[in-house]
């Protein structure tokens, strides 16, 4: 049981720092959600929305910090 209250935890950190992530994006005015090639159709009775770019970036950037954090304990 204690290592599922561990990952409980570390999900919960991750998800707190997610969100704050997010807050400091729209904060600074970071368009996140409204980038060229962010698809949305919007339609009388209803809509669609899917951030193919917006999504890329955030997997780029988690990718480089991701990496970044492996190699320094690594060491």
């Amino acid at each position: 049981m204690e290592s599922i209250a561990r990952y409980l935890m570390l999900g919960g950190i991750a998800l707190f720092l997610i969100g704050g992530g997010v807050y400091l994006a729209a904060k600074f005015g970071i368009p996140l959600g409204r980038l060229p090639g962010d698809i949305r159709i919007e339609r009388g009775n209803g809509s669609f929305y899917f951030p193919v770019t917006s999504s890329i970036l955030v997997s780029v950037v988690l990718t480089i910090i991701i990496n970044l954090i492996g190699r320094f304990l690594n060491k």
